[in-house]
């Protein structure tokens, strides 16, 4: 009962912080949009809604490591996708990151109007246009000093094991120069699993890792970025899952 009622509080708190912060990022995006090309105060504000409706749902605790020398530095940032929650994590850094998302989501009402003035990244999986546009779009959020937030394995993954990563974001970072940012994430599996929209218990931890620069790259180091990567998210995130004595199993056990 009393986990039922947890479930429910974290919903209402969670749609609530949608409706109240949706006129807030709104009066931001109006206030900074002539001066700021890159909407990386409409940005910040839409994350902090999110960071809002974490800090208050009392079945999660988690936390974030790590720290840009530049925030305003562009990086293609890349990580390992459990659950929903990873979005409410990574969140949690101090600067802004322009997400690729799918279509879906930008449909949901309010939350999809703050990803539109976020300048978020509307995908349409299996269409060759939408594709095409979305990568433009990367490279225009990137030419204005703002990183772009990528999950290269494209969706979740049901089971402890990463998912294959996809070249997109890797042939983006290269083909813009931009250094490649990765982030561990552990512990957000349990949070809110794939399948189901039930908050649960869960404590989890999101660390930046080293960047890896592209510059002097080319579109044959694809294969190999992508691989030093991916070595450096699953060593990061069993270190982070160990420190969270969190056992590696499947997430529908």
């Amino acid at each position: 009962m009393l986990g039922t009622l947890r479930n429910w509080w974290a919903w209402t708190e969670t749609v609530l912080c949608v409706i109240i912060g949706t006129p807030i990022v709104a009066l931001v995006y109006i206030c900074t949009a002539p001066f700021d090309p890159g909407r990386y105060a409409a940005g910040r504000a839409f994350r902090l809604v999110g960071v809002t409706a974490m800090r208050l749902n009392t079945l999660w605790r988690f936390r974030v490591r790590g720290r840009l020398a530049d925030p305003r530095r562009p990086y293609v940032v890349v990580a390992n996708h459990e659950s929903y929650a990873d979005i409410f994590l990574i969140s949690c850094f101090p600067w802004e990151m322009k997400w690729l998302s799918k279509d879906t989501m930008f449909k949901i009402p309010c939350m999809g109007w703050m990803m539109q003035m976020a300048g978020d990244i509307k995908l349409v999986r299996g269409n060759r246009d939408s594709t095409l546009d979305a990568i433009a779009q990367c490279r225009d959020r990137l030419s204005k000093r703002v990183s772009v937030m990528i999950f290269p394995e494209g969706t979740r993954s049901r089971t402890a094991d990463l998912l294959p990563f996809k070249d997109g974001a890797f042939r983006l970072a290269i083909e813009s120069g931009a250094p490649v940012l990765p982030i561990a994430v552990a512990g957000t599996r349990r949070a809110m699993a794939k399948g189901t929209f039930r908050f649960l218990p869960a404590r989890a931890i999101a660390q930046v890792l080293d960047p890896i620069e592209t510059a002097g790259m080319t579109l044959a180091d694809i294969a190999t970025l992508k691989q030093i990567a991916r070595d450096r998210i699953e060593a990061g995130r069993k270190a982070l899952a160990a420190e969270l004595g969190i056992a590696a199993q499947p997430s529908d056990a």
